[in-house]
């Protein structure tokens, strides 16, 4: 068997990524029936498996978590894809998985902030300097008017050149109580900032992690909002900003509002007299649907 062509994520671009995902939630794929990630901890990190299957195509990826690498230059975050022809299993095509996670985050970010944010929102607020801060700064954009946007790091010389090549400038975490959209895209364990700063009208992402142990927001904030997730099972399983205080009962699991589905298909409407909070795990389905949309649009692509 001959080796799987690769397939141009750049191609395809944000705009690209962010209706392949909307649009296959529209045609009635269900988050819920997603395989669970699997997630092995070794000595430098973790190793994820994650496969999904849908609209003629099969796919893995396989990714690496090793949180040493930025201090030795390298991604914290490295992943292969495989996409599969879903009838006879056959590889189609390989791609870059961390590009492909890069471009798949923030474009189902941005189709939940495209659905809960106010239409003209203009400040967004961005806490992370990395690939999925820039990716969301980005995504943002392309759904909303946003004309200003502020950057909170912890170091703050990367803060300033995220600020300079972005068009934005550098803030303070207490700064959320001005912003419209706020993208918490971070490796911290513990809330970013006072939840009860958020105005009622601020749409709140939250990207930074798939551990049950691991918050970026606080109980104020997910207590006092309209709550949506990919999928509930996904949550539960794996966002510590919501296993967290449902196990402690600060909120039951019917908190949760609706799931990303709901929102794009219209099933379930957002609450407009309070946060909405968007929790994003990232799962399998996003992987899958995002590589087959590239690969569909590739020239050399034997099924597209």
């Amino acid at each position: 068997m001959s080796a799987p062509a690769g397939t141009d994520l750049a191609a395809l671009g944000l705009r690209g990524a962010i209706a392949a995902i909307a649009d296959a939630l529209c045609a009635g794929l269900d988050p819920e029936a997603d395989p669970p990630r699997s997630i092995v901890d070794v000595p430098a990190g973790q190793l994820l498996l994650m496969p999904a299957s849908h609209d003629g195509y099969a796919g893995v990826k396989v990714a690496t978590v090793a949180p040493g690498n930025p201090a030795l230059g390298l991604p914290r975050i490295q992943a292969l894809y495989l996409l599969l022809d879903a009838a006879t299993l056959t590889p189609v095509a390989t791609l870059d998985g961390t590009a492909l996670t890069a471009l798949r985050t923030p474009a189902t970010s941005a189709v939940a902030v495209a659905h809960l944010a106010a239409p003209d929102a203009a400040h967004l607020l961005v806490f992370g300097t990395g690939p999925q801060a820039a990716g969301h700064v980005a995504a943002v954009r392309a759904v909303r008017p946003i004309s200003r946007v502020t950057v909170v790091g912890r170091d703050p010389g990367r803060a300033e050149r995220f600020a300079a090549e972005w068009g934005a400038v550098v803030g303070v975490p207490d700064e959320v109580a001005d912003a419209d959209v706020i993208c918490c895209c971070t490796t911290a364990s513990t809330p970013l900032f006072p939840g009860g700063l958020v105005r009622s009208t601020a749409t709140v992402v939250a990207v930074g992690s798939h551990e049950p142990a691991v918050r970026e927001t606080d109980d104020d904030l997910v207590a006092r909002s309209d709550v949506w997730v990919e999928a509930r099972s996904a949550a539960f399983r794996e966002a510590g900003d919501l296993i967290d205080p449902v196990g402690r009962g600060v909120i039951t699991p019917g908190h949760v509002r609706g799931t990303l589905s709901d929102l794009v298909t219209g099933r379930v409407a957002p609450r407009a007299d309070r946060p909405r909070f968007f929790k994003g795990v990232g799962m399998a389905w996003q992987d899958l649907v995002v590589a087959a949309a590239a690969h569909r649009g590739s020239p050399s692509s034997p099924m597209g």
